[in-house]
C-alpha cells in the first residue's frame, strides 16, 4: 500500500507545475515580460495587457487588433496549465504566434509568474 501511494504522489509531481509559485518572486521574473505587456492598466503595448488573464480566453483583448490568425483560432483559455505551456516556448506551444519571446526554460520561474498574474485577479 505505501508503495503505491509513493508511486501516486512521484506521479502527481512529475506532471504539470511540481509546485506553487510566489508572487514576490512573479513580480522580479515579470520584468522580462515589461517591454511588451503590463498587468496593471488595460493599454495595450507590442502585446495585449494581462489584467484578468486567468480565465480569459485567448484572443479576447478587444482593444488589441494584432492577435496572430494562430492565437485567434486557438481556442486556449489561459489558466494555470496553459501559461505554463505557453510560457515554457510559446513558438513551440501554439505554431504561428507572433510572441517574439524565446520562453522560460526553468519551471519556477513559470510558476512564480503565473502565481504574479494570479494575486493580480
Amino acid at each position: 500500500m505505501r508503495i503505491i501511494f509513493a508511486v501516486m504522489v512521484a506521479l502527481s509531481l512529475g506532471s504539470g507545475m511540481a509546485h506553487a509559485g510566489d508572487a514576490a518572486k512573479g513580480e522580479k521574473v515579470f520584468k522580462k515580460c515589461k517591454a511588451c505587456h503590463v498587468v496593471d492598466s488595460e493599454k495595450n503595448k507590442t502585446g495585449p495587457h494581462l489584467v484578468g488573464i486567468i480565465g480569459r480566453e485567448a484572443a479576447s483583448v478587444a482593444s488589441y487588433k494584432k492577435y496572430s490568425k494562430a492565437m485567434k483560432a486557438s481556442g486556449l483559455v489561459w489558466d494555470e496549465e496553459t501559461l505554463d505551456g505557453y510560457l515554457a516556448a510559446p513558438k513551440k506551444y501554439l505554431k504561428g504566434t507572433k510572441m517574439a519571446f524565446s520562453g522560460l526554460k526553468k519551471e519556477a520561474d513559470r510558476a512564480n509568474i503565473i502565481a504574479y498574474l494570479k494575486s493580480l485577479q
